[in-house]
């Protein structure tokens, strides 16, 4: 079973792995973004658009607080504007959530209704954080690959380099 500080340090590298993405995206136009380059959901502004959905619907489950949005696969939010605005809400709310969080709701069932499917699942309440965290570092490598096609390098990427954590000596 992972920690309420494994949850909290994950949730700060998200935000700042996002930051880091959104920033590089920013530099790009929108035809850009928006250009289909083959990834698994083509576009740049897709696949984040995808992990903001992602993270929405999975922070309004953990809170009990559901984020009102299309179904599993729906475009969401086609301005980049909006989108950057979203993905800073998201982020802030799940470091809220992680930031509150307790043992025991990692250490308990964890049932939601899937929106792939729409039938209840049940897992225990760690693996649900998990796959969360997860999910957003697969998205992301993949959109780092997706702005390095547009000529964007982020440079580094893992948790290692996130700022606070390693001390050089």
């Amino acid at each position: 079973m992972i920690s309420v500080e494994y949850c909290q340090l994950a949730a700060r590298h998200n935000r700042w792995m996002n930051e880091r993405l959104y920033a590089a995206a920013a530099e790009l136009t929108d035809a850009e973004r928006k250009r289909d380059r083959g990834a698994f959901f083509g576009s740049l502004h897709r696949t984040l658009d995808h992990l903001v959905w992602a993270d929405r619907t999975w922070i309004g489950r953990f809170t009990g607080a559901p984020h009102g949005v299309p179904a599993f696969g729906a475009d969401v939010h086609d301005d980049f504007g909006v989108l950057a605005r979203e993905r800073e809400a998201a982020d802030t709310a799940l470091l809220a959530w992680a930031g509150k969080l307790d043992p025991s709701w990692l250490a308990a069932t964890f049932e939601y209704r899937a929106a792939s499917d729409g039938r209840i699942r049940q897992l225990p309440g760690w693996t649900a954080a998990v796959h969360v965290f997860q999910h957003g570092v697969h998205h992301r490598g993949q959109a780092t690959t997706l702005l390095k096609q547009a000529g964007k390098d982020i440079g580094p990427t893992d948790l290692l380099w996130l700022p606070g954590v390693t001390r050089v000596i």
